[in-house]
């Protein structure tokens, strides 16, 4: 059968449809037209920055892990598109990709490092497949942000902690952050296979994989494995009510009523089912303050920095020598404090005989 082929000239370039009759070529030549107008479906470099970056993402992001390719879209999602999906990517300039850091310099400095990452990332590859000559996003300065608190629970803290995690089977996942040193989502998907016993001691998996080094056997202590129970067949230790593996939404439901446990275990009184202000728990203890407890604790048992590197799933030892570092500080104001309590003891004593005499 004979094609009938009409072309036009777009962007500099040549395109060609061929259509069955005359009248299906010219409606194939409008049809791309529009698209290539719109900036959809045809990679070129009037697509959208929005058409791109998921056309970007379903091509290259297709080995990462669920949530990892998840965090990834709601960066772009949220931070990105948000300012500049809908401009044609041959119009965007260093400009557009500053503006856009610029407008998130009062978040932290992970989502702004992310950012620019991810904003790299489209716009490197849209430079790779020849759609733009130039990354705009290339030499981006990076605001410095805040940095998110990452502190050690007080021991009246973990005094409270330790009397509520018993009380609801979520708040594990919690227990497997201050007892085994997990990151959030080692937690959320340990495993009742990953316990194993070894000469006499039983040990927990990690089987983490944000570094080489986040792959790594820690020791269960008997507190934890009590409060767990014997191994429930194959499944994750803490699920979500329903008895499937916690999601963002019941994770952060879990992480709401253990606030709520420790702020009323504190003394915080109730009315009607909802807590009375002033919340005696701080409103900087968040989640990972209970891994970094797990490791300043290591440091108060003892344990050496490089045993404790291991256990903590650190690529590097800075990493885990700057929380010791930190719990130096801590332990030498707590002596001061100490100190300078037995200095003025020891000065009202002699104030007290100076008086008599």
């Amino acid at each position: 059968m004979k094609y009938i082929t009409k072309s036009f000239t777009y962007d500099g370039k040549r395109y060609y449809v061929r259509g069955k009759t005359e009248a299906e070529a010219y409606e194939k030549r409008a049809l791309m037209k529009k698209a290539l107008s719109e900036g959809k479906n045809v990679v070129s470099s009037n697509m959208t920055v929005e058409a791109w970056a998921k056309r970007c993402i379903e091509t290259y992001k297709t080995g990462a892990k669920e949530n990892t390719r998840k965090s990834f879209t709601g960066i772009v999602d949220r931070y990105i598109l948000s300012q500049i999906g809908s401009m044609p990517i041959k119009n965007v300039k260093p400009l557009h990709c500053q503006t856009i850091l610029n407008n998130i310099s009062h978040l932290s400095q992970y989502t702004i490092n992310q950012t620019a990452i991810a904003m790299n990332f489209i716009f490197q590859k849209a430079c790779d497949n020849k759609i733009i000559y130039e990354n705009p996003a290339g030499s981006v300065i990076r605001p410095k942000g805040f940095k998110e608190s990452r502190r050690s629970l007080t021991e009246y803290e973990q005094e409270i902690f330790l009397k509520v995690l018993p009380t609801d089977s979520r708040f594990i996942v919690f227990g497997l952050m201050y007892y085994c040193g997990c990151r959030p989502s080692e937690a959320i998907n340990a495993l009742w296979l990953d316990i194993t016993v070894q000469n006499g001691e039983t040990l927990l998996h990690i089987r983490g994989t944000k570094t080489q080094n986040a792959d790594r056997y820690v020791p269960l202590p008997r507190a934890l494995r009590d409060l767990i129970g014997h191994p429930k067949g194959l499944g994750y230790i803490v699920t979500n009510k329903s008895g499937h593996i916690m999601d963002k939404t019941s994770y952060k439901r879990a992480w709401k009523s253990l606030r709520r446990a420790m702020n009323i275990e504190m003394g915080c009184r109730v009315y009607r089912n909802q807590l009375i202000p002033p919340l005696p728990l701080a409103e900087d203890l968040v989640p990972y303050c209970f891994r970094h407890t797990y490791c300043t604790n290591l440091q108060k048992q003892g344990i050496d920095i490089r045993i404790a590197q291991y256990l903590m799933g650190h690529a590097d030892i800075k990493m885990t020598a700057n929380i010791y570092t930190h719990n130096d500080k801590t332990s030498a104001i707590e002596a001061a404090k100490k100190m300078n309590s037995v200095a003025i003891g020891v000065a009202q004593k002699a104030e007290s005989v100076e008086n008599t005499q």
